[in-house]
């Protein structure tokens, strides 16, 4: 067999000498690469394998990454590192933040061992579109890997998307589920954002950072730097410290990971293959029962689906469920040998009409502490007609949720107790300060109201404007005076303005 495969060599390479003699005096080609006038273009083809013996690669060229190597990736951390295709950021900053996470040994550890269970699709989803594996690297900025962060201006997930983002990519948030905490749908936008953010750029640093800040506030930076004649790289630009520390931050933990023993670092071992798989689900069916069936702790669960806010799962919604690999084949095996009972012990009932809690919980047929504790409703509400509402399944209920609910549904409140503008009298020697005792109301309201100063004394008889609950208001109000009409306490004029948050 040697012999054999020693001979299939040579015949291959003396047909490949017959393939690549040099050129001849009549297909010589012009200064320049282009062919001489009137010779054939057929014959200008530059042969790919050079001419006279082959020579090995040398260790130089093999790690230049002009040639592509045969070995498979030792963990997931080299897989990581062979990925690394950004520009690398000089800057003190870096420095700075090196020195945080390598000080932090307990964070570091708790931080990547979080990540073990997203980091192969992450890096699976950034190789398949082209992308720099630092990237796999940026949850660790946002959310330290944990995909339940919600920051103050309420971005959630381990991309830390904000509402409005999150709608604009097609993450649904509704009452039932965050998509913007969902592992796999999160990641999906997230990529697609920043492939959009590079595409308007051409700069992985200002890409992220409008990642960070917004794309309108990076592009205005940029227009200004070009107005002064300024440079418009990331650190020419003039931007919140937030942003100025995004760049650098990323920039540290890709250093460290590239090379942990310089900074004393051990990254826990993750291996370089799948941790979860989808399973495909046709009905609804309850959380507890799916990690019965897994064989796996309902937590784990979550940790892996930590976008589903209720303790059902609505197939019409949410299709898949993301399982430990190990875990996916043994839920298949018992839940195709579960013949009997129900899968979901909870169901949506879309609320006919505006109503008490206590009214709705009588309708569904369970107490009024577990109906606002289920769905989220604090005291002194009402709940809006076209609410969607989770409650108990009844035994011989067989139809799943819908579509349209499980994509769209929504708790909608009011408040039981509505205010009305209405008008009192002052009697003598009434000042702001009294109205205000009298019907339990701030001295700053009553003045506002009325565009007086909250130290103004009435005249006896002025009619003082108040806004009332509607039971104190109708036993208050005189006939004819005020207006009666539900409403709103007016704005300011010149009202705060409303203050602009990153994505």
């Amino acid at each position: 067999m040697k012999i054999l495969h020693i001979a299939c060599l040579a015949g291959l390479l003396w047909l490949t000498g017959c393939a690549t003699t040099g050129p001849t005096s009549t297909d010589q080609a012009a200064p320049g690469g282009k062919p001489s006038p009137g010779t054939a273009t057929s014959s200008t083809h530059t042969p790919l394998i050079p001419n006279g013996p082959l020579k090995p690669i040398t260790a130089a060229q093999a790690s230049s990454g002009e040639v592509a190597s045969l070995s498979a990736p030792a963990d997931l951390w080299d897989r990581i590192r062979r990925g690394f295709a950004m520009p690398d950021l000089q800057h003190e900053l870096v420095q700075d933040r090196e020195q945080w996470y390598a000080t932090r040994p307990d964070y570091m550890q708790r931080m990547t061992e979080r990540s073990s269970k997203y980091l192969f699709h992450i890096v699976e989803e950034l190789e398949r579109r082209g992308m720099p594996t630092e990237l796999a690297l940026l949850p660790y900025i946002e959310s330290a890997f944990n995909p339940q962060a919600v920051s103050s201006a309420k971005a959630a997930g381990m991309w830390q998307f904000m509402p409005a983002t999150g709608n604009y990519f097609d993450l649904k948030q509704n009452a039932f589920r965050d998509d913007r905490r969902d592992v796999l749908a999160s990641t999906r936008a997230a990529l697609d954002y920043l492939q959009k953010l590079y595409g308007m750029f051409g700069d992985w640093h200002l890409a992220l950072a409008a990642y960070n800040w917004g794309e309108g506030s990076v592009g205005r930076a940029i227009a200004r730097n070009q107005k002064q004649g300024l440079g418009t790289s990331y650190t020419d630009l003039n931007m919140p410290a937030e942003t100025r520390m995004y760049v650098p931050k990323l920039q540290a933990v890709k250093n460290i990971v590239a090379n942990p023993d310089a900074f004393r670092t051990e990254l826990p071992l993750i291996e370089n293959h799948p941790y979860f798989q989808t399973v495909d689900i046709t009905h609804d069916i309850d959380v507890a029962l799916v990690a019965q069936l897994a064989g796996i702790r309902e937590e784990d669960f979550r940790a892996l689906n930590p976008s589903y806010k209720r303790p059902v799962i609505l197939a019409a919604g949410t299709p898949q469920i993301l399982l430990p690999w190990d875990n996916a084949k043994v839920f298949l095996r018992n839940l195709e040998a579960r013949r009997e009972g129900q899968y979901a012990s909870w169901t949506v009932w879309s609320v006919p009409s505006t109503m008490s809690v206590a009214e709705a919980a009588q309708r569904a047929g369970m107490s009024e502490a577990d109906l606002r504790s289920m769905n989220n409703i604090p005291p002194r509400m009402l709940i809006k007609a076209g609410s969607a509402l989770m409650v108990p399944r009844s035994a011989t209920t067989r139809q799943d949720v819908s579509s349209h609910l499980a994509d769209n549904g929504q708790v909608a409140l009011a408040p039981e107790i509505v205010t009305r503008r209405t008008t009192v009298r002052a009697g003598k020697g009434e000042t702001v300060a009294s109205i205000a005792r009298r019907y339990k109301l701030t001295a700053a309201s009553v003045a506002d109201w009325n565009d007086v100063r909250a130290n103004a004394v009435f005249k006896v008889g002025q009619q003082v404007v108040v806004y009332l609950p509607v039971r104190q208001a109708q036993a208050n109000a005189r006939a004819g005076s005020g207006n009666k009409r539900a409403a709103a306490p007016p704005a300011r004029k010149g009202g705060t303005p409303s203050k602009v948050k990153r994505r």
